[in-house]
């Protein structure tokens, strides 16, 4: 089953990247739960596709998966330009990179429940870095 758990996984992030919503029922539960929330499939889809308004160059890159059937861990690693704010912060289509932490559990071949933790401290460090970085090398026009 961890290798079924696998493959299944690496076509789930596939599906997630080409935004093929369609089949993203072969992948998540009708009543999955994300972060405590009952959100359903739709609401699943929902909030993916909404992910993907707010950040048009969204990526999920795996960088390494741990399983215990029927759980699955997994880091992902984002390197993306959200439009607006994200996790309330003003991004504004600065070029961020940070890690989500996610755990998953699986109920008939499917993803029934998602605990999500995305690493806000990194994303946080880097516009601060990039507003200081602003601050001592302001371009002309713009000081």
């Amino acid at each position: 089953m961890t290798s079924n758990l696998a493959t299944l996984y690496s076509d789930y992030i596939a599906c997630l990247n080409a935004q093929d919503w369609e089949n993203l029922g072969h992948f998540v539960h009708l009543d999955v739960v994300h972060n405590a929330r009952r959100l359903g499939l739709h609401g699943y889809r929902s909030m993916l596709e909404a992910n993907y308004r707010d950040i048009p160059d969204l990526r999920f890159e795996i960088e390494f998966v741990l399983i215990e059937p029927p759980k699955l861990a997994a880091r992902l690693a984002f390197n993306c330009t959200p439009t607006g704010e994200f996790l309330g912060l003003a991004v504004n289509g600065a070029r961020i990179s940070f890690a989500e932490n996610v755990f998953y559990a699986f109920e008939d071949g499917r993803i029934r429940e998602v605990w999500s933790v995305i690493d806000k401290d990194a994303i946080e460090a880097q516009l601060q870095f990039q507003a200081a970085l602003k601050t001592a090398h302001p371009t002309p026009g713009n000081s």
